[in-house]
């Protein structure tokens, strides 16, 4: 393969590999000659071939495998969430809603107005900002803080990374992570470095390995880590500031998905004197995962970057859709609503998890729509045992952000929507897989 990469400074030699990967001669998966080995065939410097294949890493063309070498990027496929498509069997790892918890619109749809919204009207709602800026405000205490509305959580923190990184740099992920995070991430171009979580939250040794590494952003999850379930301490949370007081310019992206669901107090990585952050919480797991509408709190300066992402007339949030959540969120009725399903997943977690204990299965009480299920073999042979009794589970695996790690001992399930004799046939199943 060196021998058809030509070149001689890196950019010739980038092209050249470019060129190869074009017309299909260099093949996703493929791995490139050692710098060492490709710099002698061409006669030049050994930086020179480093610095070729950091252009191309940057292009997102190529990664680093370390030990086993730099290789032809492709289209990485990453686990989605949600339903899994064309299966019969009962799939228990969705990490969806409850379709009859979420709030009926049909009742706000008549309130919202008839107005219509021009070319070069702000980008967000009035009314929304007024009562966002109330709602975050008392978990941002001491902040000048600017609200911006985008496309639910996932449109936030990819728009937050793109105003504030460039590809190749690093960014903190809690480990096991979010699915979005994980692909939002790796399509940006972005490295990733874990940061280990624990039964307090993502952990201060973790992140302060994390902050020596370089990185210019930090996403965490505050509340109903995904998959875990776990909510920051407020020890846990001080700490991790008093960590962070030291990197003040270093980008922190809080992703409080549960927000109005959660049964645990809101504690935040932002210590009062942080100067990047953004505070993210989307409608989706109490109005639906299709109003894809979240508020973005962030510092001024982030905010101004952010603006420019969100052009009216090309990529702004509907104001009908501003409007209908506005009207939801100031609805006391739907507000007990959301209030009634927080304690409605609580609940049924909690007494999915207790059974689960009583029989000798670890399964800590979380906050959130699932459980993350401990077993002493590794979980995909749980799952697959699970399959064959009609249950498709969602092992840990496709959680982990270093795809050379150890095969996970955990499932992630989403039980709250199951009737009383499902949930009796699943616990006994569970019982059976992991014996």
């Amino acid at each position: 393969m060196s021998e058809q990469i030509r070149g001689t400074t890196a950019a010739e030699i980038a092209d050249s590999v470019r060129a190869l990967r074009d017309r299909g001669t260099l093949r996703p998966g493929e791995v490139l000659p050692p710098v060492r080995e490709l710099a002698a065939t061409l006669g030049v410097n050994r930086n020179t071939a480093v610095a070729a294949y950091r252009q191309l890493a940057q292009a997102g063309l190529v990664h680093s495998r370390g030990r086993a070498g730099t290789v032809v990027a492709g289209l990485d496929v990453v686990p989605q969430e949600g339903y899994a498509p064309d299966t019969v069997l009962r799939d228990i790892g969705t990490g969806n809603p409850d379709p009859a918890r979420i709030p009926d619109p049909s009742q706000a749809l008549g309130t919202i107005g008839r107005r219509p919204v021009l070319y070069g009207e702000p980008v967000i709602d009035r009314g929304l900002e007024a009562w966002a800026r109330e709602w975050m405000g008392a978990d941002l205490p001491g902040h000048d803080f600017r609200v911006t509305v985008t496309s639910g959580a996932v449109d936030a923190v990819e728009r937050l990374l793109a105003q504030a990184l460039m590809r190749d740099d690093a960014v903190a992920l809690e480990d096991p992570c979010f699915l979005a995070s994980i692909h939002t991430v790796r399509l940006g171009g972005y490295r990733a470095i874990t940061v280990p979580v624990d039964e307090e939250g993502m952990t201060v040794d973790g992140l302060r390995a994390a902050l020596d590494a370089g990185v210019r952003a930090v996403i965490c999850t505050p509340r109903a880590q995904n998959p875990t379930g776990v909510s920051l301490s407020p020890a846990r949370a001080e700490a991790l500031r008093g960590v962070l007081a030291d990197h003040p310019y270093v980008l922190v992206i809080e992703d409080d998905h549960f927000s109005l669901l959660s049964q645990r107090p809101y504690e935040s990585l932002i210590g009062p004197e942080h100067r990047r952050f953004a505070l993210v919480r989307s409608v989706s797991k109490f109005l639906g995962p299709d109003m894809c509408l979240a508020l973005a709190a962030t510092d001024p300066e982030t905010a101004e970057r952010l603006a420019m992402r969100l052009s009216p007339g090309t990529t702004w949030v509907s104001h009908l859709l501003q409007r209908l959540t506005l009207a939801q969120l100031t609805d006391p009725d739907v507000r007990e609503e959301i209030a009634e399903a927080g304690r409605h997943y609580a609940a049924r977690n909690a007494a999915f998890a207790g059974r689960l204990r009583a029989e000798g299965i670890d399964a800590p009480d979380p906050d959130g729509l699932s459980l993350w299920v401990g077993f002493e073999k590794p979980a995909r042979t749980v799952a697959d045992h699970l399959m064959r009794r009609g249950w498709l589970a969602r092992t840990g695996d496709d959680f982990a952000l270093d795809e050379r790690a150890e095969p996970s001992h955990h499932l992630r399930l989403t039980v709250h929507d199951l009737s009383e004799d499902d949930t009796e046939t699943l616990i006994a199943d569970l019982v059976a897989a992991g014996r």
